[in-house]
């Protein structure tokens, strides 16, 4: 059996641990195209003018690099970037849902202003909701201890074999929300909050309590 114990807390471990079989799970076109999703890799014609995420096919840095939103119509031969692939667009909640060994262990909803880019999340809350594990994962149940889905409108857009990464670093049990911080700029009542220096990208770290 392969396991993905908590120390393992970034793909490009999880990555390197996964059984080769299983690779296409960090692929995310061909994700989409497994889920039914409208997508098509850099090259292939979109079906209609309409506005499209564009993200790059495998993406084991995290916190949404290289994803952007843009009108395509027709061929795509010239206006995506190399390894890059276009999706329909999710409206609705996102949620992150981590399990182990099959069985719902946190959901948190991420909230962001429309105007942020991409990357950049305003707070992440712990919710009460509950997501059966996916039937796309049902024959690797038992394969792997964690599971992470992130999801918008209940459709599944990215899937993790490792647990939520941002949550393992704070007290996971009883957090109950984050605030990530991209500068030292801020309006938080930090008497309210405990602060986790978690470099990333455009991050700096959290606020949480």
């Amino acid at each position: 059996m392969y396991t993905i114990e908590n120390n393992y807390k970034d793909d490009d471990q999880t990555w390197l641990k996964c059984d080769e079989r299983d690779l296409w799970i960090f692929d995310k076109l061909i994700l989409a195209r497994k889920l039914g999703y409208i997508c098509g890799p850099h090259g292939v014609p979109v079906p209609k003018k309409d506005i499209y995420i564009v993200r790059p096919c495998v993406n084991l840095m995290s916190m949404g690099r290289g994803a952007f939103f843009t009108e395509l119509e027709g061929d795509t031969d010239d206006c995506i970037p190399d390894g890059y692939f276009w999706c329909e667009v999710f409206k609705g909640r996102h949620l992150s849902v981590d399990y182990e060994d099959g069985k719902q262990i946190l959901c948190v909803e991420g909230l962001r202003n429309k105007k942020n880019p991409i990357w950049k999340w305003d707070k992440w809350v712990r919710t009460d909701d509950k997501i059966e594990f996916p039937n796309v994962l049902k024959h690797l149940f038992g394969k792997y201890k964690y599971t992470n889905l992130e999801m918008i409108d209940g459709k599944i857009i990215e899937i993790h074999l490792r647990l939520n990464t941002d949550w393992v670093e704070m007290n996971y049990e009883t957090t109950k929300e984050m605030i990530p911080v991209f500068d030292k700029n801020h309006n938080i009542n930090t008497s309210e909050f405990n602060y986790k220096y978690s470099p990333c990208y455009n991050r700096i770290g959290f606020y949480y309590r």
